[in-house]
Order: C-alpha cells, then sequence, then structure tokens
C-alpha cells in the first residue's frame, strides 16, 4: 500500500506528509518522521498540529509566545506540547530559556505516514488519519486566505512572485505519481540556496502542492 506525504516534504512513492521547515543550511533533504498509528493517534488534534506548524515555522519558543500566536491559552498551549513531546515531535530547546519558561522546538521538518493507516481496521486510527488531512486542507486554505488578505502590503516584486494556478491532465496513476515526485524533487533543490536566514530580500515562501484524480461527473 502506498504512503501519504504531505507539506512541501521530497515524497517517497505514495506517501501522505507535511513538511514546514527548511532543513539547515547544507542539507539536501528535509528531516521527516514517518508515522505509525500510535503517532499519528498523537498527532492528529488541531492545535497540535498547529503547534508543531508554528515551531517548524517560527523556530524555537515557548507555550506562552506560541498561545498568544494561536489565540489560544497558555494552559492550552503548554499541555498539548507536552503532548506533543511524550509523541516524540518537539523537544527542550533549552539554548533558548533565560528564565523560567520552557523553550520548545520541532524535533524534524515534517512528517509522513503509510496510506495504509486511512483504511485500518482499527477506527481510533481511521478517524485520526481523516483529522490529520482535513486538518491540513484547512492550514493551507487559511494560509492562502491569509496572503490573499495582505497581499497588498507586500511589494510589487512579491506580488508578482505569488501564484494561485489550477491545472486539468489527462494521467495514468503512473504518470500522476511521477509528476508529483518531479514538483517534490524540484522544490527540494531550492533548500540549498545560499541564503543567510536574514539576507536581504529572502522571505519565507509558502507553496501547497494538491493532486487527484477526479470522475467526469463530480
Amino acid at each position: 500500500m502506498p504512503e501519504k506525504n504531505t507539506e512541501a516534504a521530497e515524497a517517497a512513492e505514495g506517501t501522505h506528509g507535511v513538511a514546514d521547515s527548511a532543513p539547515p543550511q547544507g542539507a539536501a533533504e528535509p528531516q521527516v518522521r514517518m508515522l505509525d498509528a500510535h503517532a499519528l493517534r498523537g498527532l492528529a488534534h488541531p492545535l497540535r498540529m498547529r503547534l508543531l506548524s508554528a515551531l517548524r515555522q517560527g523556530g524555537p519558543a515557548t507555550a506562552s509566545q506560541l498561545a498568544a500566536k494561536l489565540g489560544e491559552s497558555s494552559g492550552a498551549t503548554s499541555y498539548h506540547l507536552r503532548q506533543l513531546a511524550v509523541h516524540g515531535f518537539v523537544e527542550d530547546a533549552p539554548e533558548h530559556g533565560k528564565g523560567r519558561e520552557r523553550w520548545w522546538k520541532a524535533a524534524h521538518d515534517g512528517t509522513a505516514f503509510d496510506e495504509a493507516l486511512i483504511f485500518e481496521d482499527d477506527p481510533a486510527t481511521r478517524a485520526a488519519a481523516d483529522v490529520f488531512l482535513s486538518e491540513i486542507t484547512k492550514i493551507h486554505a487559511q494560509e492562502l486566505t491569509t496572503w490573499l488578505g495582505t497581499a497588498h502590503t507586500w511589494t510589487p516584486q512579491w506580488r508578482g512572485a505569488s501564484d494561485i494556478s489550477d491545472f486539468t491532465l489527462r494521467l495514468t496513476a503512473e504518470q500522476s505519481r511521477e509528476l508529483v515526485d518531479t514538483l517534490h524533487e524540484l522544490i527540494n533543490s531550492y533548500r540549498d540556496l545560499p541564503h543567510a536566514p536574514d539576507a536581504e530580500g529572502v522571505e519565507t515562501v509558502r507553496f501547497h502542492t494538491h493532486a487527484f484524480p477526479r470522475r467526469a461527473a463530480e
């Protein structure tokens, strides 16, 4: 059974996965955590996924900082960060802590899971896979909506460098998989560009990829 890969991570054949952050300078590929059923159930919660995404994109932070960013209570973010740590998704970042509050960082650049988990006999695992994928679609929609609402605040150069496109192709399943893999490889090839984190003109750029078959009547 193929695997499923989400958000910008290089996909193995048939994976669903999410990679929210670039790997360290000089690393050609993101560090992707392959989820088993237990880990998937531990991650499949809307706030946990948002916390993990925030740490991957924004770097280490405290529960209070994440609460302010996400509009949640610090008690909720603290609890769910601890649960993410239990499942190995986040870890302490003591090098950032100067006071009593605990700092956290993402343990990996991305996550992926086997498509077989969607069809598991265990209802809890199937439900977790559904929550995981549904939350990803919500995050993608929210990010795009935020961009559309703030595009006027960016320079003409960045507005011209953005893209909202869709394409319809006639392909076999093998050709679709090949195209997806090619897109992921191309995106990951840009991870090694020699930019310092604070280089002038360099911004974080989000790419979403979606590919799926449609029947003529749909």
